[in-house]
């Protein structure tokens, strides 16, 4: 049997001694596959065009015959400046070279020097940052450029990475079944390599570089599959006998229609409940989308079947709402009770003895669900909302309080299509990407400051056609004082300025949960006409009323936070605003503002914002979760991922991966990645 190069040490390569082989276990590597494998962050193109054809400030290759003596010159401490004429193409061109006095004795009239720089078209000059005698081979037009550290130069690395492929390009195995590589054209994995390498031309690196996405990406994927059927393997659930009848007759009786989205998640998920599989399910959708009603069908399709439903969500006026709201939705046809952290005594013990005696088939409830002294008779379907908000623990113990019953996470953040398929690999995935008909959208405008006296009187004016309004201070850290004090000042500004008719509210993250509970309680009722608030505001919070969402300095959040906040209004009969107070100085922050006021669909928001801000900090460098991969990109080639997902699915369901010979080299590196092998099945 072959030795695998991931066993071999990197020290085996000729050239790499002890503190070149320390340099490069600081880079990441430490066997002959890791350095075969990494790869240039970036390539020098070589490409030789013509003057005229040349734009100003560009990065240039030209090639000139020296026709004059160098000139140089010294100024200041240690400065100098060479000057030499070339002829290129019967053009006098001057070739400037900084801090290079060495080069002098290098050029000789009548030779030719290739020299590589940022080309001036207004001098007809270029300022020369690399140079060589002769003319550049072809082969050598594009040249790679590796991260360095230590004592490894970039020099030292081509050399090496030329001799290292030399002597182990027989020892490299193809890990990609036939069909894949005939089926999407992709070149054998040692010709990649070699292309990634020393590219040949262009056209050979955009082939080499698109075989190691696909195969970065169908690696991830098949990870994330297999995990899944392993989940669901080792969770058998109870299928779930659906009346369909009695649950289409309840769809029928709503007083709206589902939406074609709505349809087809409200689908997916009664298909995962009929399943003998646990459902592990994401159902995401922009707000006010219909989510709830969705996933309201789903909890009367398994009360009809004799089943219990859980619906938990992060707060208590949450709770009360989606309450309220179901009570409404299920009248007489089930018992609907809310079991929270106010609720107490003996009111208390008997929603508990409900729940234990099926008396009540749903029950809505905030972590208050998951204590020890909560029984149910059978839960069968649970909902955890704003899933985000609950930690694993949590999570897992509602689960718990059911034989193994089916989960369905809500979110209302909208995610990149990109992203849900690589985050939420190991679970399905179900999208609500439009709108129920008649929702006016909130109309979104983006002031500066010169206008806010004018904002402030239309605020006035919504107040005085009985309509309330959100008013939102940034906030960079929970314990940042000056911008907890930002908020208690506009408090104040927004109280001495507003007639003593407007109530003014304020909300922030010192607050102790009861008194912001309170203090959005008395925001819904229309107790408080104007909520200052930081970004602590509650995400679901149902308040109808509430037209108008100000917000201060938004050029300092992110466009996902900035929708999410947008969502807190338009949820009524009358037309809403949302004003965005910024002045914006890089390209960045007005680019987010102008999106902002052009659309308010969150999935496309979404995507603008992965790519301003880069997937790890799209959910935050530390929790994201997500792969580092080393050619791939997740917002570029978000094509080649869905193909790969598409492809890792099929592998898996049929078995190939397990019984197919054509794909044990998969098999293996999928068996041994660390993820796999150390992954705790939740």
């Amino acid at each position: 049997m072959r030795n695998l190069l991931s066993n071999v040490p990197v020290s085996n390569i000729k050239g790499i001694g002890e503190k070149i082989e320390s340099d490069l276990y600081e880079m990441g590597i430490e066997t002959v596959e890791d350095f075969l494998f990494y790869f240039p962050f970036r390539y020098d193109v070589h490409e030789i065009k013509p003057i005229t054809e040349l734009e100003h400030q560009e990065k240039a290759t030209l090639v000139g015959k020296v026709v004059s003596e160098p000139s140089l010159a010294f100024y200041g401490r240690k400065k100098s400046r060479l000057v030499v004429t070339l002829e290129i193409d019967q053009i006098a061109v001057k070739a400037v070279f900084f801090n290079q006095t060495y080069v002098k004795k290098h050029l000789k009239q009548g030779e030719l020097i290739t020299v590589i720089g940022k080309w001036d078209q207004h001098r007809l000059q270029i300022t020369v940052s690399q140079f060589k005698k002769g003319k550049v081979k072809e082969k050598d037009t594009i040249q790679p450029v590796y991260s360095l550290r230590g004592k490894v130069s970039l020099g030292f690395l081509r050399k090496t990475m030329r001799y290292a492929l030399q002597t182990y390009k027989n020892e490299i195995e193809e890990i990609l079944p036939e069909e894949f590589l005939t089926s999407y054209k992709l070149p054998p994995r040692i010709q990649a390599l070699e292309q990634m390498h020393f590219p040949g031309n262009g056209h050979l690196l955009k082939h080499a570089k698109r075989r190691f996405i696909y195969e970065e990406l169908l690696l991830f994927q098949l990870k994330m599959q297999w995990l899944r059927k392993q989940k669901r393997e080792a969770t058998m659930g109870n299928a779930i006998k659906i009346d369909s009848d009695r649950t289409n007759a309840f769809v029928q009786s709503l007083p709206f229609s589902l939406t074609e989205a709505q349809s087809k998640a409200l689908e997916e998920i009664l298909n995962d409940l009929q399943r003998p599989y646990r459902m592990n399910r994401l159902l995401q959708g922009d707000v006010g989308s219909g989510k709830t009603v969705v996933a309201a069908i789903g909890l009367y399709a398994a009360i009809s079947a004799g089943k219990q439903g859980a619906l938990m969500v992060p707060t208590e006026i949450l709770a009360e709402q989606h309450h309220e709201s179901l009570q409404e939705l299920f009248a007489d046809q089930a018992e609907v009770v809310l079991l929270s952290g106010s609720v107490k005594g003996k009111k208390r013990k008997e929603i508990l003895h409900k729940i234990e005696s099926n008396e009540a088939q749903i029950i809505v409830g905030t972590h208050a669900l998951i204590q020890d002294d909560v029984f149910f008779h059978d839960l069968g379907f649970v909902i955890v909302d704003e899933q985000h908000r609950f930690g694993v623990e949590q999570r897992r113990a509602l689960r718990d309080k059911g034989l193994q019953p089916d989960v369905l996470f809500m979110t209302a953040t909208p995610i990149p299509r990109t992203l849900a398929i690589t985050s939420f690999g190991d679970m399905d995935v179900s999208v609500i990407d439009e709108m129920p008909e008649g929702r006016k959208p909130v109309e979104t405008y983006w002031v500066k400051e010169n206008m806010l006296n004018r904002v402030l009187r239309f605020i006035y004016k919504e107040m005085k056609n009985g309509h309330q309004a959100y008013v939102i201070c940034p906030l960079v850290e929970e314990s940042d004082k000056l911008d907890i004090q930002n908020a208690v000042d506009l408090h104040q500004q927004l109280k001495a300025l507003f007639p003593n008719d407007v109530k003014v509210g304020l909300m922030h993250g010192r607050l102790h949960t009861d008194e912001k509970e309170d203090v959005m309680q008395q925001f819904a009722n229309n107790e408080l006409h104007v909520l200052v608030s930081t970004t602590v505001v509650e995400v679901g919070v149902n308040v109808p009323n509430a037209t108008i969402m100000f917000i201060y300095d938004a050029e300092r959040f992110g466009l996902s936070q900035l929708h999410q906040l947008r969502g807190r209004v338009g949820r009524g009969d009358a037309q809403s605003y949302c004003i965005l107070l910024a002045d914006p100085k890089s390209e960045t922050g007005k680019e987010r503002m102008r999106i902002m006021s052009e659309t308010n669909d969150g999935f496309e928001l979404s995507e603008h914002d992965l790519k301003l801000r880069g997937p790890g900090d799209f959910f935050g460098k530390k929790q994201s979760g997500l792969p580092e991969f080393k050619v791939a990109d997740l917002v570029q080639d978000y094509r080649a991922l869905e193909t790969a997902r598409k492809d890792a699915v099929e592998i898996i369901e049929s078995g190939k991966l397990f019984t197919d010979p054509s794909y044990q080299k998969l098999k293996t590196r999928v068996e041994n990645d660390p993820y796999v092998k150390g992954q705790v099945l939740d």
